[in-house]
């Protein structure tokens, strides 16, 4: 069910509410958590999609805050609430801001929607303020969540993270390293116990990821870790390689393909892994499991960061 509420305000999106729910027997029993998302033109129906998706393991009601880009006199606010089979197992209400209407404080606009006693999740899916901790939205959020691989300059973003980190931050870059930290660390689990002496991590030039996960290795490991940049023709997207150096040989863990990664170990046939890269609703459900902070994620992009030396120079992988 979709109903759409032009020229409207935060009292009659209530009522309305209120409304869909009684006639449409949608009820807001089991939700567990208010997400509000702030996006642009353009990218709202897929930011919604995804969001969609993650209520079915997290039930929710989703506030999504656009502002309005074009230049106009009027202030007004236009909604649109979406429950049943148009929201997955959400609420959804739109909150179109034209003019004047969002020069005021955004969290006026939410606060009469959220629902109650429950935890806020704040996500930016493209635009982010430079500290999201000190905003009026961020401000009353237990989570906030930024996504690196949107910035112009994502490797800029990821250095810049650690200083303007609060608890409660996480960016979708670090998400992304999900399944290779689980990897990685159930090699370190298996025999030979053999302590690892230096690491090797490359990339391709546009993926934050790879410095985050060279980060952590350096934390959790306190060894040397080589990482770089691949040349974008060589390796357009993701993380490309890991290699952990032991006494006993070299480790590998590669991608020949984004889909596929071939674990290579001294004295061990070669093993093809799935491992394809995790999807923007595979990444915001896992966000949304836990809602205090990522202690881990904070120290990587502080303590980690600090002790991560500078990326090799740009090559060609060979």
């Amino acid at each position: 069910m979709i109903v759409d509420l032009p020229d409207t305000n935060v009292s009659k999106i209530s009522r309305a509410l209120v409304s869909v729910r009684e006639e449409g027997g949608a009820v807001a029993l089991g939700r567990v958590l208010t997400l509000i998302i702030l996006t642009r033109e353009g990218a709202m129906e897929e930011v919604i999609e995804a969001a969609n998706d993650a209520s079915r393991e997290h039930p929710m009601r989703v506030i999504v805050v656009m502002l309005d880009t074009k230049d106009t006199e009027d202030a007004r606010l236009d909604a649109q609430i979406r429950v049943g089979g148009d929201a997955g197992a959400s609420e959804v209400v739109t909150l179109r801001v034209y003019g004047q209407a969002g020069d005021s404080n955004l969290e006026s606009l939410v606060t009469g929607l959220l629902l109650p006693d429950a935890p806020v999740v704040v996500w930016w899916p493209n635009k982010t303020p430079k500290n999201p901790a000190k905003t009026s939205i961020g401000k009353i959020a237990q989570r906030r969540i930024t996504d690196a691989a949107t910035k112009a300059d994502p490797s800029a973003w990821v250095a810049g993270l650690g200083d303007q980190y609060s608890p409660g931050d996480t960016d979708l870059a670090w998400t992304r390293l999900t399944r290779w930290r689980e990897q990685l660390a159930a090699i370190l689990d298996q025999p030979p116990y053999e302590p690892v002496r230096s690491v090797r991590v490359r990339g391709a030039s546009d993926s934050p990821s790879t410095a985050l996960l060279a980060a952590w290795l350096r934390l959790a490991l306190d060894v040397p870790v080589d990482w770089g940049y691949l040349d974008a023709e060589e390796w357009p997207h993701g993380i490309k390689s890991v290699t952990l150096v032991r006494d006993s040989g070299e480790v590998r863990l590669e991608r020949p393909s984004p889909a596929v990664a071939v674990l290579t170990q001294p004295g061990q046939p070669v093993h093809d892994l799935a491992f394809p890269r995790r999807t923007l609703r595979e990444c915001l459900a896992e966000e949304l499991r836990r809602l205090d902070p990522d202690v881990l994620y904070g120290r990587v992009i502080t303590e980690g960061w600090e002790l991560l030396g500078p990326p090799a120079t740009q090559e060609t992988h060979g």
